[in-house]
């Protein structure tokens, strides 16, 4: 499995103009590699070059942890800084990176290791990475979408266990704490993707809101959104709720935003532009004259990231593909009152996409 990224990788970076690329601790290292290491103030950095096997320099404790399978030529150091340098050079040298075109993630890579990786080459130009990785990890395997679907899956058990204890007067504090115990409860990695954004009355028109100490009272909209992971890959939903009496207006919105959210999942398709998926829930919001008030873009991709490519923005022309995983959460913000959001996740097929979850899209009311 891995030797077969590797290669994608290998034609992608090609197609970027990279010679070699430079990893840290990240998702892309788990998905090229299956290897697991903490950001820490050890450096950690993978070296990869299709020419020659892959490199690893890290800590010397943590070398027994790496599978002799991978093929890996490991440069452990010891625990005196002042000999990292040497092992950093050693390593570059071995690859060969002098006066290569390094390709690294810039949101990613820390100046910790960037600045060792700068130290032990000469002549070498480094650069963003991003677009290659992004082709290698944009399409899913049939193993990776297993795992998606199991992770929406326990995200929906764990919501289903918490609503009962939703009520007038509790605070959103403390629906996201039930709500975290009960994603470890049905199976969610000890790693949640994401806190749990649990937003009620005014709050809930804020799309990023936290939880708050504010306590729950009649007629509050109350947006949930959460998630889990099942083997590193993540799933991201949102549901929205009233606590016991909808408000007409919002109960109208509901609507739209339910519609919005149908109307995106049915415009997406092999090579359709991503961005002919946020224009279709768009035109929704905008002919019910909310346009303003749907203040983000439609969707983003989802997989060992929470957020990753693809991104579903008006603006954005790549085609979408099979394999591909992103949400889809149309939704309409009103300041000082409230908001309503539905959050799906997607995967592209030969002839449109599925939808991975399936909890009802309406606004529930709550007593």
């Amino acid at each position: 499995m891995y030797k077969e990224r590797l290669q994608k990788l290998t034609i992608a970076m090609q197609k970027s103009g990279l010679d070699a690329l430079a990893l840290n601790p990240s998702p892309s290292l788990v998905h090229l590699t299956g290897l697991h290491f903490h950001l820490s103030e050890r450096p950690v950095i993978f070296l990869y070059r299709p020419e020659s096997s892959p490199a690893l320099v890290l800590p010397e404790l943590e070398s027994s942890k790496i599978d002799p399978a991978l093929g890996l030529d490991l440069f452990p150091y010891g625990e005196n800084p002042q000999t990292w340098n040497t092992v950093f050079l050693r390593a570059c040298n071995h690859m060969a990176l002098n006066g290569r075109t390094i390709g690294v993630e810039p949101g990613r890579l820390r100046v910790l290791e960037l600045r060792y990786l700068e130290a032990g080459v000469t002549h070498a130009q480094i650069q963003s990475a991003e677009s290659a990785l992004a082709v290698v990890r944009m399409h899913k395997d049939k193993t990776e979408i297993a795992a998606m679907q199991k992770a929406v899956e326990i995200a929906q058990q764990a919501l289903l266990h918490t609503l009962p204890l939703i009520k007038n007067g509790i605070s959103e504090r403390e629906v996201a704490s039930e709500l975290a115990l009960q994603l470890m409860r049905a199976g969610s990695d000890p790693e949640l993707p994401f806190t749990a954004a649990v937003a009620s009355g005014p709050n809930s028109a804020n799309p990023h809101a936290l939880p708050s100490d504010r306590k729950l009272k009649t007629g509050d909209m109350l947006v949930i959104d959460w998630g889990a992971s099942y083997s590193g890959y993540c799933s991201d939903l949102t549901r929205t709720f009233c606590i016991q009496h909808l408000d007409p207006e919002f109960e109208t919105i509901g609507q739209i935003v339910k519609e919005a959210n149908q109307s995106a999942q049915k415009a997406v398709k092999p090579e359709v532009p991503a961005g002919k998926v946020d224009h279709a829930a768009r035109e929704v919001i905008d002919k019910a004259g909310y346009g303003a008030k749907f203040t983000h873009r439609t969707g983003h991709g989802l997989g060992l990231e929470v957020h990753e490519h693809p991104y579903i923005y008006a603006e954005n022309q790549q085609p979408l593909e099979a394999g591909m995983t992103f949400t889809i959460e149309p939704g309409i913000y009103l300041p000082g009152k409230g908001g309503v959001r539905i959050e799906d996740n997607i995967v592209v097929t030969q002839k449109g996409c599925t939808c991975l979850s399936d909890l009802p899209r309406d606004v529930q009311i709550l007593d």
